[in-house]
This record gives C-alpha cells, sequence and structure tokens, in this order.
C-alpha cells in the first residue's frame, strides 16, 4: 500500500477541501487554479507524495518572561518537488518537534513554480530556468532572479541553491540585495520571487 494511501485512508477532514481530495474529485492544479486555502497538510501528502524537505537553519531563540528567561528552537524548512515548494518556521523546546511543526506548515505553504526557458541565448523551449525575470523580497532582503541559458546551473547563493533545485531549477542567475545574511529571510525572499512570477502576463522573446 502506497504512502498516500495510508494517509488517505487513516485521515478524516475537517474542511470540504480535504473531503474533495479524500474522495478525489480535485486536483492540485484545480485548487491553485481556484486559489483555495490549503490547511490540512494531508491535502498535500496525499496530492504530493514525493515531497521532499531540506532543512534551512535550526537556531535557539531566548525569550524574557516572568518566570526568568526560556530558551526555544526555531527550525526553518523548505519543503518541494519538480514544480512546488513551500517554506515554514516553527518554535518548540525540542529540535525534532520544532522541525516537524515546520515541515506542516511549509506543506500548507506549497505554491506552484512558474518554469521555462526564458534566456534568449537559449531558446531550448524547456523547463529547466525560469520564463522570465522576477523579483522578491522580505523584510531588508531583495532578490532578482533571472533565466539562464542550459548548462549555467545555479549560479546563486548556497540558501537560494536549496530551494531552486528542490523546486526543479536547474539553471538561473541572480542578485541578492540587503541583509543576505538571515538565512530565513533569502529563502522567503526566493519563494516570494517565485510566487510573483504568476502575477506577469509574459511571453519571452
Amino acid at each position: 500500500m502506497s504512502r498516500s494511501r495510508r494517509i488517505e485512508d487513516a485521515w478524516v477532514p475537517k474542511t470540504k477541501l480535504g473531503e474533495l481530495v479524500r474522495d478525489g474529485l480535485i486536483t492540485l492544479d484545480k485548487i491553485f487554479e481556484n486559489n483555495l486555502i490549503v490547511k490540512e497538510k494531508e491535502i498535500i501528502d496525499i496530492l504530493l507524495p514525493n515531497l521532499s524537505e531540506d532543512v534551512i537553519t535550526i537556531k535557539m531563540v531566548q525569550q524574557m518572561t516572568a518566570s526568568g528567561q526560556r530558551s526555544r528552537f526555531k527550525a526553518v524548512v523548505i519543503v518541494g518537488t519538480e514544480g512546488y515548494i513551500g517554506v515554514g518556521s516553527a518554535k518548540s523546546r525540542e529540535v525534532g518537534p520544532a522541525i516537524r511543526k515546520a515541515i506542516d506548515k511549509a506543506k500548507i505553504s506549497i505554491i506552484p513554480v512558474l518554469r521555462g526557458c526564458g534566456s534568449g541565448e537559449c531558446g531550448c523551449g524547456g523547463i529547466h530556468s525560469i520564463p522570465f525575470k522576477v523579483k522578491g523580497k522580505c523584510g531588508s532582503t531583495r532578490i532578482t532572479l533571472m533565466p539562464a541559458p542550459a548548462g549555467v546551473g545555479l549560479a546563486c547563493a548556497d540558501t537560494v541553491k536549496q530551494v531552486l533545485g528542490l523546486a526543479g531549477i536547474e539553471d538561473i542567475w541572480s542578485k541578492t540585495f540587503g541583509n543576505t545574511r538571515t538565512s530565513e529571510n533569502l529563502v522567503k525572499a526566493t519563494i516570494d520571487a517565485l510566487k510573483n512570477a504568476h502575477k506577469y502576463n509574459f511571453a519571452p522573446g
């Protein structure tokens, strides 16, 4: 029995969308086309059973309370597969639960990634890069992603490589601005750029 089938059999949906997914009456493409909000991670577990996970950062955060200083762990995680990516962050008193919570949040934040070959130097018509230049931001961090010809690889920061590689993008150029040392903001700015690609009606060429 497949993993998605086991989840489907044991899962009791809490939303109407969940019921539609459990009954096989809606696809992931239709969910995104209609801007439906995913509130249950099981929806993604069933529709994208081959998701990969990657931990971006784990750090200890401290907070002063009436009873003294309290320490917790914060995890930032990305999940993705060919053409899809999501990011989530969560805190917990232990590392394991923080990572699991972050994974669950990343799943319900999944977005489709618009891939293509927008480089004038290539024009192969494939989906190894992105169709056109896009920009994204998070806090003071800004990023510009630009199409690159096949063979260039991911010419960007290591954190950005993690995101794009997981989403199935093979070739890209990028420029970053602002405070790029914060991995979480850089990841979220990159995903914001990929999300913004859907706002433009652009024909390459």
